[in-house]
């Protein structure tokens, strides 16, 4: 588990990630990460080019059986 601290950055906010951290994510400076929604909070991966093709694919079936998926849910 990591803490990352909140710093201002110009006009914006950024986090600064930890070097071990950095080579368990297999990312360095520059490279893109994905934050994303979870139920138990966030998590952080490394960007992949297919990963907004895999999210669009994913949406799409989300809302066509948006039913079916709610009833397995159950």
């Amino acid at each position: 588990m990591y803490t990352l601290k909140i710093r201002k950055v110009g006009n914006s906010a950024g986090v600064t990630l930890p070097k071990n951290l950095l080579a368990e994510l297999k990312v360095k400076e520059g490279d893109s990460l994905v934050l994303t929604e979870c139920p138990d909070g966030f998590l952080i991966t490394q960007y992949s080019d297919t990963f907004e093709e895999q999210m669009a694919a994913f949406e799409k079936g989300n809302r066509k059986y948006r039913n079916a998926l709610r009833a397995l849910s159950k």
